[in-house]
């Protein structure tokens, strides 16, 4: 497989399918604490407050809750280009979304890739103001960006190799089956010098599990916890507090009031190191999924938020796993 010279710099944003745009508003900005940039008859446009873009994730009134749109930004207009031609080449769709199409959006390339993934490129977006010091604006947990998402797809090594060696993704932790088919059956991969920019996990897909917002300390993953209990929201919290031995993160996962998934966490660690190794972990090893704490409920491995097709009109179909996952549940 022959590498893209395309530049991508990191995750970009995600779109939220919901169907009451006032009460996901007041999840997502009165209680986890992201702002509001703008809005219109269908979207609500929120960030985070490391953000000096317009936004990082959108909130969509739909029949039904999900993801309209993964997106990644790339270095230059030329690297859309690179792209386009490249999933040209391997009989991929791809469809452009003129400047204005999109709010705060320049020229996007929207693409199915070969994991079934709708998936949006961009290089330029509104600037904004940057409100990390403005403390006096903060509020709930205050996350300060939308670190990764996490994605499940039937062949996890089919994945991997995608984005490794046709998007230049590097890996920073892998969990790996028995000899000898040692097949990966998740894979952390990063752009941007943290982590991960997205998972890719074994599962039923296209489908994603979770996108990740960063905050700043671990108190601040506890007060979110206060506050979505003490707003009524405390079966919203689905799994943790705890600390994960992938990426090390100290976190709490909630579903916002449509079941959509996201992950609040912090304590991973820099990737920049060019000669730094990624970690195995066997899959037969529980403390990658839970270093401490207590086990996930079995909804969170089986639950999944499903993606939009690449006209937007309907959620796409998912197909089953290639191979049976170890359960890490307890009943």
């Amino acid at each position: 497989m022959t590498a893209t010279k395309a530049n991508i710099v990191r995750r970009g944003h995600i779109e939220f399918r919901v169907t009451d745009l006032a009460r996901a508003r007041d999840f997502y900005v009165d209680l986890l604490g992201l702002h509001e940039t703008e809005r219109d008859a269908d979207r609500i446009y929120l960030r985070a407050i490391e953000d000096r873009e317009h936004h990082c994730i959108t909130l969509r009134k739909a029949p039904s809750a999900g993801v309209g749109a993964l997106a990644f930004k790339v270095a230059s207009p030329d690297d859309l280009d690179i792209l386009e031609r490249r999933f040209g080449e391997l009989g991929l769709p791809t469809k452009w979304l003129q400047r204005g199409e999109r709010v705060g959006l320049g020229p996007t390339l929207r693409v199915r890739d070969p994991l079934g993934f709708p998936i949006e490129f961009y290089a330029e977006m509104t600037p904004v103001e940057w409100l990390l010091q403005k403390s006096h604006l903060h509020h709930g947990a205050a996350p300060t960006r939308l670190d990764h998402v996490n994605v499940l797809t039937p062949d996890a090594q089919k994945g991997y190799a995608w984005y490794t060696e046709e998007l230049g993704f590097k890996c920073a932790e892998y969990t790996e089956g028995d000899p000898p088919e040692n097949r990966i059956w998740a894979s952390w991969l990063y752009r941007k010098s943290t982590v991960h920019d997205i998972a890719v996990m074994t599962g039923p897909g296209p489908a994603a599990h979770h996108a990740g917002l960063a905050l700043s300390e671990p108190m601040n993953v506890i007060r979110a916890c206060d506050m979505l209990a003490s707003a009524g929201y405390a079966d919203s919290i689905e799994r943790g507090p705890a600390r994960h031995g992938i990426s090390n993160a100290f976190f709490v996962y909630v579903r916002d009031p449509d079941g959509n998934r996201v992950e609040l966490y912090t304590g991973d660690y820099l990737t920049s190191d060019p000669e730094m190794k990624p970690i195995r972990w066997h899959l037969n090893d529980k403390r990658r999924q839970t270093l401490w704490g207590a086990p996930p409920p079995r909804r969170w491995f089986e639950e999944y938020m499903g993606v939009e097709s690449m006209d937007g009109t309907d959620l796409l179909p998912v197909s089953a796993p290639l191979l049976q996952a170890i359960p890490d549940y307890i009943d």
